[in-house]
């Protein structure tokens, strides 16, 4: 049985080990569940980043979280996406 935890990757169609989401997936989770949470990720990204969440860290990549350093967003919805733009714009195909 496979157990997945905050470190699992996945792997391409070539067998080569890639990092999955799940830093962000919990970023996300954290912001959409807890209203202070969310307001810090949009006023203080980096402050939110580096705090986590109940104690928990974030597993992030760090271009990931260059990424959500420099975006700016009124909403979480908005950030999503210019994380979600940024992140597909810098892929490089394997």
């Amino acid at each position: 049985m496979a157990m997945f935890t905050p470190d699992s990757r996945s792997s391409s169609k070539y067998g080569l080990q890639k990092p999955t989401r799940s830093g962000l997936h919990r970023l996300f989770a954290a912001a959409i569940v807890n209203d202070q949470f969310r307001a810090k990720l949009l006023s203080e990204p980096e402050a939110a980043v580096t705090g986590g969440y109940l104690g928990q860290s974030f597993a992030l990549t760090d271009h990931e979280k260059k990424i959500i350093k420099t975006v700016q967003a009124n909403n979480l919805t908005d950030f999503a996406q210019k994380v979600n733009q940024a992140l597909k714009g810098s892929q490089t195909p394997v």
